[in-house]
C-alpha cells in the first residue's frame, strides 16, 4: 500500500494505477468505510481511499484520549487485506486553498435538510469532494448511504457536470448489532448516550411501517431527551417531499443526543 499526501502525488498515482475505485471518507475511519473499500476492491484493480478530517469542523470533545483513532490506525486497518493500491491523506496546506475563491454550488436541495450543521461545513465538503473526484478521475467512486443527502448531491454534480465518474452506492447501510448506523460520530457518545442512540433507527422503522407519523416521531425523540432537527419523508429520486402515490421513498432524520448530532435514513 502506498501513502500519498498531496493532490499532485495522488493524481499521478491514480493515473498510473489503471482502473481505479475511489472511497472518500470524512472523520474517523471505521468498519463501515472498510466495507466500502472491500466493495471497491471487487470492482477495480486499484483502490484509493482518502482519509481526511476537516480541521474547521465543530465537534464535541472526545470522551477519552483514545476514543478517536488517528490516521495511522486507519492505515493499519487498510493494510490487512492485500491489494489496496493507494491511500490519500492530503495535508491541509496542499489540499485547502487559502483563501479559496472558487466554490461548487449545488442544487437548492442542499440547503433544505442539512441546514442546521455548522455554517460552511457542507460547502467545504462539496469543494473537497469535487477536488478528490477530479484527482482520481477514472472509473468508480464508492459511497455509503449514511449521509443520504450528500450522496444525492454528489450524483447530481457528476451527472450535470459530465464528470467521467460512475457513482456506486452500497446496497445497504452498515449498522452496529443494535441498529445504530456506523459513524465516526458514535465515538463522541457517552455510555448512556450510546445505549440510547439506537432509538433513532427504531423510530425511523416505525415511520417506515406506518405505525408512527413524522409529528409523532419528533415528539418521541424529544420526550426521550433528544433535540431533533428534522424527520422527513422524501422521494428517493430527487429528495422532494413525498406524495402518497410515490413508490420509492426514504425517511431521513437528524437529531442531537447530548452534544452529538446523529443522522440516519431508511428507504422504503
Amino acid at each position: 500500500m502506498r501513502i500519498v499526501r498531496d493532490i499532485a502525488e495522488l493524481r499521478g498515482a491514480a493515473a498510473a494505477a489503471g482502473p481505479v475505485a475511489f472511497v472518500p471518507t470524512w472523520g474517523t475511519f471505521h468498519e463501515g468505510h472498510l466495507s466500502l473499500a472491500r466493495l471497491a476492491r471487487s470492482r477495480a484493480g486499484a483502490v484509493v481511499v482518502s482519509i481526511f478530517r476537516d480541521p474547521t469542523a465543530v465537534r464535541p470533545p472526545a470522551r477519552t484520549s483514545s476514543a478517536i483513532p488517528g490516521p495511522s490506525s486507519a492505515t493499519a486497518r487498510l493494510s490487512r487485506p492485500k491489494g489496496w493500491s493507494s491511500c490519500s491523506r492530503p495535508m491541509s496546506a496542499s489540499f485547502i486553498p487559502s483563501p479559496q475563491t472558487y466554490f461548487v454550488r449545488p442544487a437548492p436541495i442542499a440547503d433544505e435538510l442539512e441546514r442546521p450543521v455548522p455554517p460552511g461545513l457542507l460547502q467545504r465538503r462539496r469543494d473537497r469532494g469535487a477536488k478528490l473526484l477530479n484527482a482520481c478521475s477514472r472509473r468508480s467512486r464508492i459511497f455509503g448511504k449514511k449521509d443520504y443527502q450528500q450522496l444525492h448531491i454528489v450524483r447530481g454534480m457528476v451527472r450535470q457536470l459530465d464528470l467521467p465518474v460512475e457513482i456506486v452506492r452500497r446496497g445497504r447501510r452498515l449498522r452496529e448489532p443494535d441498529g445504530l448506523a456506523m459513524s465516526s460520530r458514535n465515538n463522541y457518545l457517552s455510555a448512556a448516550e450510546r445505549a440510547e442512540a439506537p432509538r433513532l433507527f427504531r423510530i425511523l422503522e416505525q415511520v417506515k411501517a406506518g405505525k408512527m407519523t413524522v409529528e409523532n416521531s419528533l415528539q418521541a425523540l424529544t420526550a426521550a431527551g433528544w433535540k431533533p432537527d428534522y424527520v422527513a419523508i422524501r422521494r428517493r429520486s430527487d429528495l422532494a417531499p413525498a406524495n402518497a402515490g410515490d413508490r420509492e421513498k426514504v425517511v431521513l432524520a437528524a437529531a442531537k443526543l447530548g452534544a452529538t448530532r446523529l443522522i440516519d435514513s431508511v428507504e422504503f
